[in-house]
């Protein structure tokens, strides 16, 4: 009897095993589990695609880690995760990793970030100048103080290699823990300009809405001799896609995972008609504009 009950624990062990094994997933460009590494800054967006992607293609699964970029590039440079979500391109140094190992560096642009300046809704001044922003940066004298959303953030490198600073000044600038923080502070507090990518305030920012119902938007303008110097600009959807926005920024997914899998086909997704179409509705600036087809149609007499 013993060995009867031994004999079919093992069957039924060996069966299960078989099992698990038939329905591993293949991975393809539709399917598989990809780990993906996303700058906070742009989270929501690329949230949203994940979403939207699971539903077109419910046998890929994500394993999404959204940080500050300087917390996330440590695992991507050091072979953790090979995908990448960053509203710029890598630089030289940390393409070498990849390179001196012949690994190929897939570099997409499927969005055009803008980065926002955010007030309370009381105050008065509804504009500022990029020389403004750069000589606060730079330690000059202010009644102005500046809030990022992070000091590791992308956004927080942006503004330092604008002002062409290796550190921000002890006074007149700060940073939060996170964007939400960022919009609570300027909607309970009128002294501050926040700084953060404009997807977190937009309308979809729904555990926000009431906080940014208290904040505005400034307007921009730019340094004498660049787009955008002409005027004041707010980050609207056209003046992202027109390029006249000071503060703009590509949205890519970089992949080096060496091969044609899931995150390929992710990437390919991103610049898709679908992909597209999600960003559009984000308020971010697409890719690329998608043409609209009109059926026309005889009227019967």
């Amino acid at each position: 009897m013993r060995n009867i009950f031994f004999i079919i624990i093992l069957l039924a062990f060996v069966s299960c095993k078989r099992k698990a094994k038939t329905e591993s997933v293949k991975e393809t460009r539709t399917s598989g589990t990809l780990k993906i590494l996303v700058d906070e800054s742009v989270g929501p967006i690329v949230q949203e695609q994940i979403d939207v992607f699971s539903l077109d293609y419910p046998q890929a699964k994500f394993e999404t880690t959204v940080k500050p970029e300087e917390k996330l590039l440590p695992a991507f440079l050091n072979d953790s995760v090979r995908v990448i979500v960053l509203p710029r391109m890598l630089n030289k140094a940390e393409e070498k990793y990849y390179n001196q190992r012949n690994i190929k560096i897939n570099t997409s642009r499927f969005a055009v970030d803008g980065i926002a300046l955010i007030t309370n809704q009381s105050n008065i001044d509804s504009t500022i100048t990029v020389k403004e922003i750069i000589d606060i940066l730079q330690g000059g004298k202010s009644d102005k103080r500046l809030v990022f959303d992070n000091a590791y953030s992308s956004t927080f490198q942006y503004f330092k290699k604008l002002a062409n600073i290796s550190q921000f000044p002890a006074k007149s600038v700060y940073s939060k823990n996170s964007s939400d923080e960022v919009i609570k502070l300027i909607a309970e507090d009128k002294n501050f300009i926040g700084i953060l990518g404009i997807n977190w305030i937009s309308g979809r920012n729904v555990k926000m809405a009431n906080y940014l119902l208290k904040v505005k938007t400034l307007g921009v303008k730019n340094l004498s001799g660049k787009p955008g110097a002409d005027q004041f600009y707010k980050p609207t959807q056209d003046n992202l896609i027109n390029g006249i926005y000071p503060f703009l920024r590509n949205v890519n997914i970089i992949d080096c995972e060496g091969r044609d899998g899931l995150g390929t086909g992710f990437a390919t997704w991103l610049r898709s008609q679908r992909g597209q179409l999600i960003v559009l509705k984000s308020g971010l600036g697409p890719h690329k504009l998608m043409p609209r087809e009109i059926n026309l149609t005889k009227e019967n007499k």
